[in-house]
């Protein structure tokens, strides 16, 4: 991916530092691309900044977006307690879904694709609107057009999951890939809260959850996304795909592996992982 000089107009907390944001975002895509993992910045860098962060991740998706992407959506993450427990972290973060990060359900991958993968079983909404924030819950309820599981790859490209908020936001709040299952069209009644969640690996249990364990309700992930998109003057576009957050811990991802979720009223999804 072609580097690219960074503009002088967004202020940070480190002065002169959007040159040292840039090099960081310059860093972090050598890491992926070679798979030769970085120190976390938060261990170097202890005065980065949440705002810092999400700049370094909206760098890196400008360089994304200039060689070619496009957004498909974006990911809503640590909204349930068993992943702010997993990661140690205890708020919401968020990344960008680009369009060659989307595979349907009964996909195949390769583990050895990733440098320390998880797996995570999540609700997730395509948009039938566009959503301008900051919106409450009956707006985002009205905008939602279709509702799904999804399967989010979780990966780092730092030296281990030993992380915090800073360094997950940096690195695009750890998605990799998602992995889409079959859409029902989503009806204002329908509560969310109420669904149970189940993933296997193998045939063996790997986690549950229900959808109230994301912030009582999924689409509140929904609703904080609005909030901090619309602080960074953006908003959420009509077909674009959220995923509302895991309801359960990451799960590893090995080779050889088939996963599949099902729900209480949504079409199960299915992903198999390639032997080594």
């Amino acid at each position: 991916m072609p580097k690219r000089q960074c503009p002088a107009e967004h202020p940070t907390t480190l002065g002169t530092s959007e040159e040292a944001l840039c090099r960081f975002a310059e860093e972090l895509d050598e890491a992926a691309r070679t798979r030769v993992a970085a120190t976390p910045l938060s261990r170097r860098f202890p005065e980065l900044t949440l705002a810092d962060a999400y700049r370094i991740q909206q760098i890196r998706t400008v360089r994304h977006l200039e060689a070619g992407a496009r957004i498909a959506g974006h990911k809503v993450g640590l909204t349930s307690a068993a992943m702010q427990e997993q990661m140690g972290i205890h708020e919401p973060d968020s990344g960008i879904v680009l369009d060659h990060m989307v595979a349907a359900g009964g996909s195949t991958l390769r583990a050895t694709d990733f440098m320390n993968p998880r797996i995570e079983t999540e609700i997730a909404f395509r948009l039938g609107r566009d959503l301008t924030g900051p919106a409450d819950l009956d707006t985002v309820r009205a905008a939602v057009a279709e509702v799904f599981l999804a399967f989010e790859i979780l990966d780092t490209c730092f030296t281990g999951w030993d992380i915090t908020l800073v360094d997950s936001i940096a690195d695009n709040a750890a998605c990799a890939g998602v992995i889409t299952g079959s859409p029902l069209p989503f009806t204002p009644p329908w509560n969310l809260s109420d669904e149970d969640i189940t993933t296997t690996a193998n045939g063996t249990l790997a986690g549950t959850g229900r959808g109230r364990d994301i912030l009582g309700d999924p689409l509140q992930a929904l609703v904080w996304l609005t909030h901090r998109l619309h602080g960074f003057g953006t908003e959420l576009r009509a077909g674009d795909i959220v995923l509302a957050g895991s309801v359960h811990a990451g799960i590893p991802l090995t080779p050889g592996t088939d996963f599949r979720a099902t729900s209480t009223r949504l079409p199960a999804i299915h992903l198999r992982l390639l032997p080594a």
